[in-house]
């Protein structure tokens, strides 16, 4: 791993303020580095690629010119082939599995690991300048270091370190894009931010304007990286497995969340039946992972510590097996590299013929002794078997010789054809030949059952073609989706100097800030204070100076002369006035508009250069976040009033802001959508 770094190269000193922006060095030439940019290359190639056969197409349908019309058809041939090379280079990146793989793990079979999703880069800088101007009525540029910030860490995101470290980058930028959306993205204006994604297996681009793809996206490259994080554990320790049990069931967990929350992402490898395939193969890496976890001390050459490895084994071989049937339909064939495949299928004959081989040893080795517990024994057997032999008991099998033997070489056999079909399948996929440890295993594997047979064997044995019955799988330590605790990490709000996003956000609209002058009257200023941040005018005497000069029920005071007021309470806002040593006191006020959202618009996703339309009629709105409004006129005692009476009184009229407005939760806010042409008129008096 190498040295963290900030985007600017220089190494952290370990401040506060830059813990979030750590990523590895992009430049490293580590293996993975490596990796990831080929991947970004080739992604920039199969962009252009399509970019230039989608022109060509256009010019075909366009053109009536027979000699135009076999250039272009010409030309179509020449960018398909390019095409395929390129997706043959990306699949495979995506097969170079060593690379993800602990380097002093020379035992165990390689486990395959999830790549990083590639993106392009987003300058937040012009469109959030603009938007802190246009909708909030402030200087974008007193903002330059926090969209510094904002942009630092979603830079660090693409290189993210192989351990927690990195695993907590991507959660924090995850937990801050709630916020970001709900202080930039309205429901009724679009940022002119694209956010582009490249599909991990196709390298085919899709971008979006809102929020959901890059969710979705930091989601994905969460679960990715806890699969390289379980592919690069010590699997030669406990320790180490355990680690490798856990990364791997957190990632079916996110995956499973990913599928569940983001329904509607429109890259394939986002797709429902992708991701279940995936969940798929996390969760039998996990179930291998607790086979080597069980057979790591050493197993017990006894009969039952035999059969229950058989069983283990077996589990091991139906989840695989369900992986390999999964893989093999379409369209997901057509996009998972062949190299996953065919390991899933060497995986599931590899695991088969284990369990075979450990029922042959429990029945060859160990006869039926007179301090043997004939009924577990038994009972064991019967437990292993779903079909028994016809014509054959259980305890025919442990009591008769000849049968225990027949029975025993014909699970050897079993094990044998399993091993020679796992090196069949290996020889004919070329991306496995660079997996010499692979091929060392399976010849191993093979030889010992070759060893076990002919330890068995008799000359003048006549041929015995019994058929050994299927092994039932069955486990003690299932793999299970593991939910992930770090989905959701606190973090303060970059732009919290805009003021509490219950109020200020990006889909409540209000007036622009309006001087009031107040002037203190027998140390009354004809209206109350309630809420906690910001401040609101309630019990306004309509006869009162300031509702003279334009105060209105309702207005939230966002400054008290030169002082900021969007955080201030009703004491600290209090206290201001009451110091104040002017006879006039001027006050920034604002006035919250309806902010109902008009009917959901459609918005337009570009995936391939070719736009796919997404309906979002179905998406909830909540039509009751209205600010509510009183319209009490009759004038009560002020908060200025220097008698104790009063200010216990006032302090009973002391509330909360409601939850109703806030949308900083991300399954409280509606989706922005983006509107037609037509609904960019908006009233430039309102912010």
């Amino acid at each position: 791993m190498t040295d963290t770094l900030l985007p600017n190269g220089i190494k952290d000193s370990g401040g506060e303020r830059n813990y979030f922006r750590k990523g590895c060095n992009p430049f490293a030439q580590t293996g993975r580095s490596k990796l990831q940019n080929k991947r970004a290359s080739l992604n920039q190639q199969i962009i252009k690629q399509m970019r230039i056969r989608a022109g060509a197409e256009n010019l075909l349908k366009a053109t009536s010119n027979n000699k135009v019309k076999e250039m272009v058809l010409l030309e179509l041939s020449y960018v398909n082939s390019n095409l395929q090379l390129l997706m043959g280079q990306l699949e495979g990146l995506n097969s170079s599995v060593d690379v993800y793989q602990n380097t002093q793990d020379t035992a165990n079979i390689p486990l395959i690991a999830l790549g990083l999703k590639e993106t392009k880069e987003v300058d937040f800088s012009t469109h959030f300048k603009d938007f802190i101007l246009q909708h909030y009525s402030e200087d974008g540029n007193s903002y330059e270091e926090e969209i510094a910030d904002l942009m630092d860490l979603r830079q660090a995101c693409r290189t993210p370190s192989r351990n927690d470290a990195g695993v907590e980058l991507l959660a924090k930028y995850f937990s801050h894009l709630p916020l970001i959306e709900s202080r930039f993205f309205s429901p009724t204006h679009h940022t002119g931010i694209f956010f582009t994604w490249y599909d991990s297996f196709t390298g085919v681009p899709v971008c979006q304007q809102n929020l959901s793809l890059e969710k979705a996206s930091i989601f994905f490259n969460m679960a990715a990286l806890y699969s390289q994080i379980g592919t690069r554990s010590d699997r030669q320790t406990i320790t180490g497995l355990e680690e490798a049990i856990a990364s791997f069931q957190i990632a079916a967990g996110t995956l499973n969340q990913l599928k569940e929350t983001y329904t509607h992402t429109p890259s394939y490898d986002l797709s429902p039946a992708m991701l279940s395939m995936l969940i798929r193969l996390m969760l039998a890496q996990a179930q291998e992972c607790l086979f080597e976890k069980i057979a790591l001390p050493g197993i017990r050459n006894q009969f039952c510590p035999l059969m229950k490895m058989a069983q283990e084994a077996a589990k091991v071989t139906e989840i695989y097996d369900q992986v390999h049937q999964s893989m093999i339909q379409m369209p997901i064939k057509d996009n998972v590299p062949l190299f996953w495949s065919t390991m899933a299928q060497i995986k599931t004959n590899h695991y088969r013929s284990m369990a075979h081989f450990f029922v042959a040893s429990a029945l060859l080795d160990h006869q039926l002794g007179p301090n043997d517990d004939e009924d577990q024994q038994e009972k064991t057997l019967s437990q292993v078997y779903d079909n028994i032999p016809e014509g054959r008991t259980p305890l025919d099998i442990l009591k008769k010789q000849d049968e225990r033997q027949c029975v025993g070489k014909a699970h050897i056999r079993r094990a044998i054809q399993g091993h020679e079909e796992a090196l069949r399948i290996y020889g004919l996929c070329p991306s496995l030949n660079s997996l010499e440890l692979l091929h060392g295993i399976l010849k191993a594997s093979h030889q010992r059952s070759l060893n076990k047979y002919s330890e068995n064997e008799k000359e003048d044995e006549f041929p015995d073609y019994t058929e050994a019955p299927d092994i039932v799988p069955k486990t003690e330590h299932k793999a299970e989706m593991e939910v992930p605790t770090t989905t959701k990490v606190k973090v303060a709000d970059f732009f919290q100097r805009l003021g509490p996003l219950s109020v200020f956000s990006s889909k409540q609209r209000w007036t622009a800030p309006r001087t009031v002058r107040v002037k203190p009257e027998d140390r009354d200023v004809g209206f109350n204070l309630k809420g906690d941040a910001p401040v609101q005018v309630v019990s306004l005497d309509p006869l009162c100076p300031a509702a003279a000069d334009g105060l209105k029920e309702g207005d939230y005071i966002v400054a008290v002369g030169e002082t900021d007021c969007k955080w201030l309470g009703v004491t600290e806002v209090l206290r201001l006035l009451r110091d104040a040593k002017d006879e006039e006191i001027e006050m920034q006020v604002v006035t919250m508009m309806d902010s109902s959202p008009s009917m959901p618009t459609k918005s337009a996703t570009f995936s391939g250069n070719l736009p796919k339309t997404y309906s979002m009629i179905c998406l909830a709105y909540d039509h009751d976040d209205k600010n509510p409004r009183s319209r009490k006129v009759t004038k009560k005692s002020s908060f200025l009033s220097w008698g104790l009476k009063n200010k216990l009184k006032s302090a009973s009229t002391l509330s909360l802001p409601t939850d109703d407005h806030s949308g900083s939760l991300p399954w409280n806010k509606p989706c922005p959508t983006f509107p037609s042409s037509s609904s960019y008129n908006n009233d430039s008096a309102l912010y």
